[in-house]
């Protein structure tokens, strides 16, 4: 059984694994897992703090936002409280924690962006230790983000060593607001010289310093600080008051630059690297949906709403039973069929898209993958989804009928080997001339694990089901 050691000093101290939380120690980060628990121990003082570090929630997350605590300092914490909400490149997940003691210090306040796995977020201190006091451990990695080494107003003389300065996020925040660019001017009182929040108000009042709009700091040279009249003097090697990267507007107001979520980067990564690395082929076919249609109005006069999108899950469904070879993933230099047809739905959310899966789609009814689908959209629009109802599908299918899209071709989602782009239903004469409703969808493959015999084979059986529905009832 791994264990993870940090030696701070005599007292031995075990605790259980929490859920897919990462475990912080001073030189190695270990992951544990959602069904495992295991123990570590942590030799240490009395009054000696637990770091808390940034858990990995998803297997492509590399970074997160805190997004809520649902603990504030000086709460006890009992094994299965939630501790944060974080946003992950996915969802917004409950960070649950199976610890005992007291939340001591949040590191990272709510809204903190970009915070990378295995930083620390918070410490604990065990029940009945003074936790106003505990001291965040300086030999982790993780403290980096509440740190910050800080450039002196002027360049240091030869052989002068630079200052090293501790602040905690806010104080940090309020600074670059009141343009205070010298943080050993600020004098600390937080443990080991942190400079904490009150210090800045301090050092804020007894200086008379006024805020400053940032977008307009960015803009021009910042101002004298205090707020009463000054002598100018020269420019010094002062660093420039950064701007938040939210919004920024230029100066022209032309345009505005936003700044992009983690699902977005993570979208935009993954997509680039789809169509960099992956060899893209296409085909497409045209469906007459009548007959789909009218099994749509059956189904809802007996009192059960299903969309043409869960008629063309089944469908695909169906397909991919008989298509094999289509149901896969690559994997390095070899394709892996998959035992289940688990079809991911793309779903637009204002975050970005994501495609929660539909598991065993080829198995369910249709009333079954209707109200599947439903619930996931709302979860997923909510950021609500769980890392099991997003990840390991093998299959996805991207609808856009409901804008009016015609035709339109989507990007592979790997490891996934395919994906079938759906557009609107067309209204034109059909081979005896009489007026059908038309459907046309476009499949894109991986032409490393699919050959177009394979992708022709699996859209013919699309078709005939698509214009014979009777075969999903079977």
């Amino acid at each position: 059984m791994a264990s993870a050691f940090g030696h701070f000093g005599r007292r031995s101290i075990q605790f259980t694994g929490f859920r897919r939380i990462l475990h912080y120690d001073p030189c190695n980060v270990v992951q544990r897992s959602t069904s495992e628990i295991r123990s570590f121990h942590l030799n240490r003082n009395v009054d000696a703090s637990i770091p808390v570090a940034m858990p990995a929630l998803s297997p492509t997350m590399t970074e997160g936002t805190i997004v809520k605590w649902h603990k504030k300092e000086g709460d006890p914490i009992s094994p299965g409280d939630m501790l944060c909400d974080i946003q992950t490149d996915k969802a917004v997940i409950t960070f649950d924690i199976e610890e005992e003691g007291i939340l001591a210090k949040i590191l990272k306040a709510e809204n903190s962006k970009n915070v990378k796995i295995g930083s620390m977020i918070a410490v604990m201190v065990e029940e009945g230790e003074d936790w106003q006091n505990a001291e965040i451990p300086e030999s982790s990695e993780s403290s980096s983000e509440a740190s910050t080494t800080s450039e002196p107003s002027s360049a240091p003389s030869a052989g002068e060593p630079t200052a090293r300065i501790r602040m905690s996020p806010a104080a940090r925040k309020m600074m670059e607001e009141y343009n205070i660019s010298s943080p050993q001017t600020v004098p600390a009182t937080g443990p080991h010289g942190m400079v904490n929040k009150g210090d800045v108000l301090k050092y804020i009042q007894t200086q008379h310093l006024t805020k400053i709009d940032l977008r307009k700091a960015a803009q021009v040279p910042p101002s004298p600080q205090k707020s009463t009249p000054t002598t100018p003097s020269t420019p010094t090697s002062s660093p420039v008051t950064r701007v938040p990267p939210s919004i920024t507007v230029s100066p022209e107001g032309g345009y505005q630059d936003i700044e992009t979520t983690n699902m977005r980067r993570v979208i935009a990564k993954r997509l680039t690297e789809s169509k960099t690395m992956i060899p893209h082929s296409y085909v497409s076919i045209e469906c007459k949906v009548d007959a789909a249609m009218k099994l749509r109005k059956k189904f809802i006069a007996s009192g059960t709403k299903i969309s043409m999108n869960d008629i063309i899950v089944k469908a695909a469904g169906y397909s991919l039973q008989r298509v094999q070879k289509v149901n896969s993933h690559w994997s390095g230099d070899s394709v892996q069929i998959q035992p289940t047809v688990d079809i991911s739905v793309a779903v637009a959310t204002d975050s970005g898209l994501i495609t929660p899966i539909v598991r065993n789609a080829a198995e369910l009814s249709l009333s079954q993958i209707s109200s599947t689908t439903k619930a996931l959209a709302v979860k997923a629009r909510d950021g609500k989804l769980q890392p099991q109802e997003f990840q390991g599908g093998s299959f996805t299918i991207s609808n856009l009928g409901m804008f009016g899209i015609g035709e339109f071709s989507a990007i592979i989602n790997p490891p996934q080997t395919a994906v079938l782009a759906v557009g609107t239903s067309v209204l034109k004469p059909s081979a005896e001339g009489k007026p059908c409703s038309f459907l046309t969808v476009k499949m894109s493959y991986d032409s490393r694990a699919i050959d177009e015999t394979e992708a022709s084979q699996f859209l013919e059986k699309f078709q005939q089901v698509m214009e014979n529905p009777s075969l999903l009832m079977v």
